[in-house]
């Protein structure tokens, strides 16, 4: 298997990585003003994510910078491309995990309010707009080859915001939402668990619906493609993982919940990455102009180089992040958190 293809993988890998894990820190952040309906509750449901939410938006910077090494054009071209959308994400990142610090700081109950809004609609544009970008990836982009080689964007911001790409913004805002619901259910007990999973019964059966709708038209939109079995193998089984996620969640087992949705959010970016394959992005004016992995990669010494430091570090890193979620695997009580935390 060439290098171009192997980092293709690398950086899937890493991407989904990404969006199993913060997905259910987004889906926590979400549920904020649903389930606190006191300062308990609401630093109870914050608690649930506090020992995790920044390891795990780590794997962003990692897939970041793997893009960037690996894909250099790719990482330039998407990032003029969507310039103004991760503008917004990160500026909504920012403002949640500031909050997530400074909320807690006793200055008042407008203080906490202002911060808890922020964790709440930094928990909503993230995902909304990384599924907008992505579905964007699989549908086409108007983009154009440059003189010297490499592309260029010619579309606008208004040009992302089509119908598909929305709908594909709103399956992973909801499964998220759901992603996050169950993970609060396995993390604490009592009424909080109760009312936790019964807002995500509610929310998996949007999920499911909406979802099922974006992976319909994306198989409608690649019915010839070559890799069309694989394609469709693998929205199968988001489709099926996120069904049994949703009887589990409804049958009490919220581990089996949590299991699904992450093989659902997985196998949903598995098959953008396979309707993508081999190129990274579709030119919707020019398919002539679309930007190949062999086109878009760096030296073959880079790749060579990062296979090496990659092949050493990431055992560490998830040996590290699965350290983590031993350490801090127990549940949590409204009677855990002290009277000073709110």
């Amino acid at each position: 298997m060439e290098l171009t293809t192997v980092w293709f993988i690398i950086v899937g890998v890493f991407l989904i990585g990404y969006f199993v894990l913060d997905g259910f820190d987004f889906g926590v952040g979400m549920s904020l003003p649903f389930l606190g309906r006191d300062d308990t509750d609401r630093r109870l449901v914050i608690n649930t994510i506090g020992p995790v939410w920044d390891l795990n938006e780590t794997w962003l910077i990692v897939a970041g910078a793997a893009l960037f090494a690996a894909f250099p054009e790719w990482y330039a071209t998407m990032f003029s491309g969507f310039y103004l959308a991760l503008l917004l994400i990160l500026v909504a990142l920012i403002l949640r995990g500031v909050s997530f610090e400074y909320r807690h700081q006793g200055k008042g109950r407008r203080w906490t309010r202002w911060f808890d809004q922020f964790i709440f609609w930094g928990s909503v544009l993230p995902p909304f707009l990384w599924g907008v970008a992505f579905a964007n990836l699989v549908q086409g982009l108007p983009i154009a080859r440059l003189e010297n080689g490499g592309w260029i964007y010619e579309g606008t911001l208004l040009t992302l915001l089509n119908p598909y790409a929305l709908l594909g913004g709103l399956t992973l805002l909801l499964v998220s939402f759901a992603h996050g619901l169950v993970f609060i259910s396995l993390k604490t007990a009592g009424e909080m668990r109760a009312r936790a999973r019964a807002l995500a019964t509610r929310v998996g059966i949007g999920g499911i619906v909406v979802g099922a709708g974006f992976l319909a038209w994306t198989l409608v939109q690649h019915r010839e493609n070559e890799r069309f079995g694989l394609i469709a193998a693998c929205a199968a089984v988001a489709a099926l993982a996120l069904v049994a996620a949703w009887a589990a969640n409804l049958a009490g087992r919220e581990g089996w919940a949590f299991t699904g949705n992450a093989i659902g959010i997985a196998a949903a970016l598995l098959t953008v990455f396979s309707a993508l394959f081999p190129y990274l992005m579709y030119s919707s004016s020019d398919a002539a102009a679309s930007m190949t992995i062999a086109g878009a990669a760096s030296s073959q010494k880079t790749l060579e180089l990062m296979t090496w430091v990659a092949a050493g570090t990431m055992p560490l890193v998830l040996a590290y992040q699965a350290w983590t979620y031993w350490v801090f695997r127990k549940r949590l009580t409204r009677e855990s958190i002290p009277a000073a935390a709110h």
